[in-house]
């Protein structure tokens, strides 16, 4: 697993964080911290760069590797979007639903 040093602490490294898709059919996912939540059309996973929501068909956790940072899921992908203070209201209306 590959590294790199976040700016603001020169000393403390980040792992690196890659999302892969291979035909709409597959993602694998790096520097992830956690999982959420997940159902078979939404994931919402922690990752060292945000929350990644992922939205889509027949979801399924295909492998995951908490040590390591790595989930791979399978099924037909519709949506990724990171989660974030830029997204404030839209995180917040994504939550509320998920939770309800």
């Amino acid at each position: 697993m590959s590294q790199y040093y976040d700016s603001n602490t020169p000393k403390a490294p980040v792992q690196e964080h890659d999302v892969i898709m291979r035909g709409r059919r597959l993602l694998d996912i790096t520097g992830v911290k956690q999982v959420e939540s997940f159902d078979n059309e939404e994931f919402l996973l922690e990752t060292v760069m945000g929350f990644l929501a992922i939205k889509g068909q027949n979801l399924q956790m295909k492998n995951l590797d908490v040590d390591k940072g790595i989930v791979s899921i399978k099924g037909k992908i519709f949506d990724l979007v990171y989660l974030d203070d830029q997204h404030g209201e839209k995180a917040k209306g994504f939550f509320s639903k998920l939770f309800r």
